[in-house]
């Protein structure tokens, strides 16, 4: 090591800088100020320096104060020209930490104390990255029994790593309202950044200053415990700064020295003030092997060690344990059972009341595993699913923002499936327990006027993103609360995303802007989940952009593009069993609106006949969604619900009404590989005899083979048949090329596979 000398040697000879033992790390303290001008670096130097004369041995100090770099060197008279950046390569190369040279960045002054720079050049801020930093901290710690750091006063990335790494953060203030104010400022941002507030300690330097706060009045005002007061003596420390020699030994006996002798006292001999690290880890459980989604943080184990008698339920999983203790206590401190529930709703009170929430948790979690997390990607991870649980919808959370996930069932506590790309899979996330879930239940509806109870265990509502959601709780579902929800889609598929994604071909296109634009009635069938609804949202595209639209839904999920458009929502019936306007009810008062085109979300009971009357008297280019497996289906589907009215009417009568109304059937089905296809486009042709109406296929989907990763394997084809109403579009003006309908010949053409993209939504 190179060595300057630019104050009196100590008394006593220092011991070298030997690894400390395998088994135990060195203490770190990262002095911080967000306010300039508290003199947090003169508390820094000196704080080293005075720690070194205690224990009689070398102390580390590291300057990480990016606005003011330097400024700690010439406190000590040093001038470093290497810094930790330089190590940053060898690390990155896996060097063994004994070959980094730490030796040859490092200044030894004097007093012993070792002095590492952060930098030495301001563009190398982004080199030392925090990863970096928090190996080297680390590494530091093994052969240092203290290593003190100057944090600067900013929130930067790298100090963040420092707070990670280190066991204690003292906040110098002075005894001014600014500077308090600052701190608890700090004091907030520390504990957002989830640190608990028990490893942060303050500091007050030029205390009993004139003009100052008196000190009881500052112990009383710091968000923290005050466990040292430095005393205000301008002469002393301007002198020590401009000689470049700490006070501690320029003016050995003043107070201001004493002082810090007194405060590094404290920090030696007071082994409860340091917050302990423990290494909560995430091991892989062995139905996880291979996964290599985003889902496999979350279904990690985490074990934080401890007791764990005494909880709610033994299901064997550590972080149950875990999550159950610190939500007990959660549940205490904020007295979340009679949370205003309106503040759930509420997007600002939400935020609040959630960062309050896990400011909290910060704090639980380090005192149930005895220390700090030292991952603050497990802390954070930890924090997030806690605080889910208690505020928001707990494990289902992640899967709501995550987009490629459709349809979210939980059959039970232990058991949550997910549809993504129209396939379903197991996901390894799980509740508490069967309460927690009946209480997300519970936090859905309330909000919305709705309750589940034994003697209402059945529930449909919506997510304020949309989302429909379905619950059943026993004695009505066996192994406990059943919850489905049907992701809301945000994102709004257009015809060419469709062609894309290998759902319909861009002849079918032509010909269902025609039919929109020609005003034909329009049904769109298929199973649950096979598309309807994107279909239905992609269809409405072609409506002119003069018309008036109403559309009606259950759960509003239609998303159009024209400026007139009404949106109407059914309502369920209240928690007294009243107050229901069904979708049968807005339909007739839709026909006091002056609608050019009604849109049913979908046609489930008695308003399909209301349907069917709109369209054959002056309704024209309405258009609906039905529950069916194939076109000829939908015929019979709409004779039962027909008669689900209570209005008698035989058969021939609701055909005739059925064949004059509906123009045009688009038939959509989920594939095995979990696309989703317009299976059929057919056209409904009049009565063929006393009941029968003809179906006549325009488009069809025919389906060869399935490859051996499950990929669907066919094509599109025109049967050969063209439309009756054909000649009308052409004479309204709309322009249809008749060669979309010809059928291909039979060598023509082999079969492809149509593109696979993202699944469509409902």
């Amino acid at each position: 090591m190179r060595q300057m000398d630019p104050a009196p040697a100590p008394d006593k000879p220092l011991a070298p800088a030997a690894p400390a033992a395998p088994d135990k790390q060195g203490r770190c303290i990262v002095v911080f100020g967000n306010k300039g001008g508290v003199g947090k670096t003169v508390v820094a130097a000196n704080l080293a320096v005075s720690l070194s004369q205690v224990i009689k041995k070398p102390v580390c100090l590291i300057d990480l104060d990016f606005l003011a770099m330097g400024d700690l060197g010439k406190m000590l008279g040093l001038n470093p020209q290497r810094s930790l950046v330089d190590l940053v390569p060898a690390l990155k190369r896996k060097t063994p930490p004994n070959q980094l040279g730490f030796e040859e960045v490092s200044l030894v002054h004097s007093s012993g104390v070792h002095l590492f720079q952060g930098l030495t050049n301001p563009r190398q801020t982004t080199a030392l990255e925090p990863v970096a930093l928090t190996d080297l901290i680390t590494i530091l710690k093994s052969r240092y029994e203290f290593v003190v750091i100057d944090g600067g006063k900013a929130f930067t990335d790298q100090l963040i790593a420092a707070f990670d790494t280190c066991n204690l953060i003292l906040l110098v203030a002075t005894p001014d309202i600014v500077a308090m104010y600052q701190t608890k400022w700090a004091m907030g941002i520390i504990e957002s950044l989830l640190f608990p507030s028990s490893m942060v300690k303050a500091v007050i330097n030029r205390a009993e200053s004139r003009g100052g706060v008196g000190s009881e009045d500052v112990r009383m005002a710091m968000p923290c415990d005050v466990i040292g007061s430095i005393p205000s003596d301008g002469k002393a420390v301007g002198t020590s700064i401009n000689e470049g020699t700490p006070v501690m030994l320029l003016y050995g006996y003043s107070k201001v020295a004493e002082a810090f002798r007194q405060l590094a006292k404290t920090l030696t001999t007071s082994p409860e003030l340091y917050a302990t690290h423990k290494d909560v880890r995430r091991q892989q459980r062995p139905e996880e092997k291979g996964q290599t989604n985003g889902a496999q943080m979350y279904s990690t184990r985490l074990f934080a060690g401890g007791d764990s008698s005494g909880f709610i339920e033994e299901t064997g999983d550590e972080i149950v344990y875990l999550k159950q203790r610190i939500h007990t206590q959660l549940v205490e401190e904020f007295d979340l059972k009679r949370l205003d529930l309106t503040s759930l709703t509420n997007p600002t009170q939400m935020q609040d009341l959630r960062e309050r929430c896990e400011r909290v948790i910060g704090n639980l979690l380090a005192r149930e595993v005895g220390g700090l997390v030292s991952s603050h990607e497990v802390r954070t991870q930890l924090v997030r699913e806690i605080a889910d649980e208690a505020l928001g919808l707990g494990p289902l959370e992640e899967l709501l923002a995550d987009a490629t996930v459709t349809d979210i069932l939980v059959n039970n506590k232990d058991q949550i499936y997910v549809e993504r790309r129209g396939r379903l899979e197991l996901t390894t996330k799980k509740f508490i327990s069967n309460h927690q879930v009946r209480a997300v239940i519970e936090r859905i509806v309330a909000p919305l006027g709705r309750r589940i109870d034994e003697s209402n265990p059945m529930v449909d509502a919506r997510l304020p993103d949309g989302s429909r959601v379905n619950a059943i709780i026993p004695p009505l579902s066996i192994k406990g609360p059943v919850l489905s929800i049907r992701k809301f889609a945000k994102t709004r598929y257009t015809q060419d995303d469709l062609i894309h994604f290998g759902s319909v071909t861009e002849p079918m296109v032509q010909f269902i802007r025609a039919c929109v634009l020609g005003r034909k009635n329009m049904i769109i069938s298929g199973g649950t989940g096979s598309g309807k609804t994107t279909m239905l949202n992609m269809v409405s595209a072609f409506i002119p952009e003069g018309e008036r639209i109403v559309t009606i839904e259950d759960a509003a999920e239609l998303k159009l593009a024209q400026t007139h458009w009404v949106s109407l929502e059914a309502r369920p019936p209240n928690v007294e069993g009243k107050g229901q306007i069904s979708v049968r009810d807005l339909f007739r008062n839709v026909l006091r609106m002056r609608p050019d085109r009604i849109i049913i979300g979908e046609c489930r009971a008695a308003e399909t006949l209301d349907m069917l009357q709109a369209m054959n008297t002056g309704h024209d280019g309405s258009m609906t969604t039905v529950h069916a497996n194939s076109p000829r289906d939908v015929i019979s589907r709409l004779d039962s619900m027909v008669l689900m009215s209570n209005v008698e009417l035989p058969i021939r009568a609701i055909r005739e009404m059925v064949a004059s109304a509906v123009h045009v059937i688009l038939h959509t089905a989920r594939m095995s590989d979990g696309s989703r296809k317009v299976m059929a486009i057919s056209e409904l042709a009049g009565l063929s005899g006393e009941t029968d109406i003809t179906l006549r296929e325009l488009f069809t989907f025919k389906q060869t083979n399935v490859t051996t990763d499950g990929t669907v394997v066919g094509e599109f084809v025109a049967t050969g048949q063209v439309p009756t109403f054909l000649q009308d579009l052409k004479v309204k003006g709309i322009p249809i090329d008749d060669a979309i309908f010809q059928a291909p010949a039979a060598s023509a053409g082999a079969p492809h596979a149509p593109l696979n993209g993202p699944p469509a939504a409902r």
